[in-house]
Order: C-alpha cells, then sequence, then structure tokens
C-alpha cells in the first residue's frame, strides 16, 4: 500500500448547521496544485489490488475552475484519504462528474476511515442508476440497509455519466443521512464503525471519475 505525505491545500471555510447542531465546513478544491500533479496531503491508495491514479488536472467544466481531482487507475477499490482529518460525527460533500468505464462507472464519499481497508462508503454509480453506503471492514464491502426497509441495495436515483453531480452524507452516531443532488435520499443505521477517522473519496474498478469541492465538517 503505497502514500504520499504532504501539506494540505488551501482549505475555504463556512458555518454550516448540521442535524441540528453547528459545524465549521473546510472546503478543498485542488486549485491550487500543479496540474497533472498528485494532490498534496492525501493518502493516496486503494482497497483491493490494482494501480489508482489520483491527479490535479485542468477541466473547463469545473465547478470551481480552473482544476478538479481525477481518479483514471484501475483498481479493485481506488481510494484518497484526507489527511488530518479526525471526525466521528459531521458530515462530507463532494461534486462529482462520472466520465468513464465499462466495469464500472462511480464516485463515493469516505468517512471514519482507519486506513484503506477500514471505513464507511457512500456511491453513486453511473451504470447502474443509484446510490448506495457500505461499510468496508478488513477490505470487504457490504452493503447496509435503508432504515424502514429490509433487504433491496440502496436506492435509484438517475446518475447521468457527462454531468456534475452532488452527493453528501450527514453522520451522527450510528445515524448516517444521505443526500443527492440536493435531495435527502436515505437514512442507514450501523454502529460497526464508532470511532473518529478520516474521509476521503473513492471509486470502483475502471472509472474515471471527477472531483471538485470536497466539503466537510465535525460536529463536537
Amino acid at each position: 500500500m503505497s502514500y504520499r505525505a504532504k501539506p494540505l491545500l488551501a482549505l475555504a471555510f463556512m458555518s454550516i448547521s448540521l442535524m441540528g447542531a453547528s459545524a465549521v465546513a473546510q472546503t478543498l478544491n485542488f486549485d491550487d496544485a500543479p496540474a497533472g500533479t498528485s494532490p498534496e496531503g492525501w493518502i493516496l491508495t486503494m482497497t483491493g489490488r490494482g494501480e489508482a491514479n489520483w491527479t490535479v488536472e485542468p477541466d473547463h467544466t469545473a465547478p470551481s475552475k480552473p482544476n478538479v481531482l481525477k481518479q483514471s487507475g484501475r483498481a479493485t477499490f481506488p481510494v484518497a484519504l484526507q489527511m488530518g482529518t479526525v471526525i466521528r460525527d459531521g458530515f462530507v460533500e463532494v461534486k462529482f462528474k462520472a466520465v468513464a468505464g465499462s466495469e464500472d462507472r462511480a464516485a463515493g464519499l469516505i468517512w471514519r476511515a482507519k486506513d484503506a481497508d477500514n471505513y464507511y462508503v457512500v456511491r453513486a454509480n453511473a451504470l447502474e442508476d443509484n446510490v448506495v453506503l457500505y461499510k468496508t471492514l478488513n477490505g470487504v464491502r457490504t452493503s447496509l440497509d435503508i432504515v424502514g426497509r429490509k433487504g433491496g441495495y440502496g436506492m435509484k436515483a438517475p446518475v447521468a455519466s457527462g454531468q456534475w453531480h452532488v452527493l453528501r452524507c450527514d453522520f451522527t452516531g450510528t445515524r448516517f443521512r444521505v443526500t443527492y443532488d440536493g435531495r435527502q435520499l436515505f437514512d442507514v443505521e450501523d454502529a460497526t464503525i464508532s470511532q473518529s477517522g478520516m474521509i476521503g473519496l473513492w471509486t470502483k474498478a475502471d472509472s474515471v471519475t471527477l472531483f471538485d469541492d470536497l466539503t466537510y465538517g465535525e460536529v463536537k
């Protein structure tokens, strides 16, 4: 498992309301990094096997120009973890665009990560048009049931390729609330990973995905 440890990118701050509590949000937009380089302040790795490739690239469609974070490698689950984040209760949100991928075309958000093999992740998939929340323990991914429904596999939602979308999860205690493109989709209850951890980004297999404006915050 490889990683790069560098200083953090420039942050933007704002105050938000999170499930009835206040939090200070921080936003990473990758615009201060040279194009073609790996982003600073990240552990760039994977769950499983393969070779992830996380690079900062210019994109004229970026929500905050000029740069985005692009994952263009191929691995079981490419993972990018934001160093210095130690959050138990809070939120994480990102803008993403699914560009390509024949096996998969996904974008995901990670929280409470201990490392690349232990974390929660919610992902949107442009080939399946759905959003699913999982836990990953010792490298094994398991989907979690939606509150009020037994069985099933996440929730159907249109995830158009080549368009920017917004994925978000608010997490407090054992309750996780997923929002997609401004619409609350579902809640999940799970107590498996209770400790604080890192937040991050995730893709799957041969997904080529762009990310911008990663925003996160902690509720004390």
